[in-house]
């Protein structure tokens, strides 16, 4: 666990001043932007990381995690003057933020009391780690990891749209048309895998409810058909995906496989391995036919098996 914070922590500091250092293009139009979208990732954390000290809930950022980046991108496509290519980026982001809005909000993550609604389970289990048990550290951990690392990761996954602001390019084209199309589909894909599982979890509930017998299927405990069947997250897949083809658009603007802000993408799927890894420690605990499924099905990559980044087997050691 400490290992994994440690490497997340670093490396938010290390990709993004590294991806600089390799690429300095950024012009003096662009970093005003940045300037004026980084204020609103300082005030957004800040407000995030007060609401749930006071509230006690630490899903703030969680609610905000399909919203605050819309935020920014329409704050970038306005100071861009509404330039063609950003309005497609901040058009095709819409719907991404729409659908996993709507999905966040179905599962209860949203209340009239804004500070309530449902709270992730893996923050409750992390609570208890001994590393974090101490009041002092968790407050820590809140501050740094939950409010600043995640906004800030939430801010540095649409910054490709600033490369695309004032860049050299040909006119939009059907390159453009094909990353858009690309990246509706990678949300279609999502969808349907979160359907899947909003449809499982319903009916396993549902009949847990009622005293039925579970078949086969449900007593196992967890999803392994559909595209569950293909990869053990095809929803986390598809979310990772979605921002690598975001920053595609920044390669077809500035004629470069590489520009400074691939970075988001890069920690993005960093996060998600660690979460993936930590989420299926807790899953493995609780059901035992989990572990037969992990070596059978791919983590991300449907048919594909890649070893783990930061470690999956520590951190499911250090959840038990």
């Amino acid at each position: 666990m400490k290992k994994t914070i440690l490497t997340l922590l670093a490396a938010i500091i290390i990709i993004p001043f590294g991806a600089l250092l390799l690429d300095n293009s950024i012009t003096d139009s662009q970093l005003h932007i940045l300037k004026v979208v980084a204020l609103t990732y300082v005030g957004t954390a800040l407000l995030s990381f007060g609401i749930s000290e006071v509230s006690k809930n630490y899903s703030q950022v969680d609610k905000l995690w399909s919203i605050i980046p819309l935020v920014y991108i329409w704050i970038m496509a306005y100071m861009a003057d509404w330039q063609p290519r950003a309005m497609l980026m901040a058009g095709v982001a819409t719907i991404w933020g729409i659908r996993l809005t709507y999905n966040f909000h179905r599962r209860g993550g949203y209340s009239l009391r804004f500070w309530e609604g449902e709270e992730d389970y893996r923050w409750e289990v992390l609570r208890k780690n001994p590393l974090l048990k101490n009041k002092t550290i968790w407050t820590l951990f809140n501050f740094f990891f939950i409010s600043l690392y995640q906004h800030g990761l939430l801010m540095l996954i649409t910054l490709p749209m600033i490369a695309v602001i004032g860049s050299d390019t040909t006119a939009l084209g059907m390159a453009d048309i094909a990353v858009a199309l690309l990246f509706v589909g990678l949300v279609i894909y999502e969808t349907v895998a979160d359907q899947q599982q909003w449809v499982f979890q319903n009916e396993k509930h549902r009949l847990r409810n009622e005293g039925l017998p579970l078949n086969e299927k449900y007593a196992r405990g967890f999803l392994a058909e559909g595209l569950w069947k293909l990869s053990r997250h095809p929803n986390y897949f598809a979310e990772q995906s979605i921002w690598v083809v975001f920053y595609a658009f920044s390669v077809i603007a500035t004629g470069s496989w590489f520009n400074w802000t691939i970075c988001g993408a890069i920690l993005l799927i960093l996060l998600f391995q660690g979460s993936a890894n930590f989420s299926e420690g807790i899953t493995a605990e609780k059901y035992p036919a989990y572990k037969a499924y992990q070596k059978r099905v791919p983590k991300f990559l449907p048919f594909i098996k890649l070893p783990s980044i930061l470690g999956g087997s520590r951190i499911a050691k250090a959840n038990s």
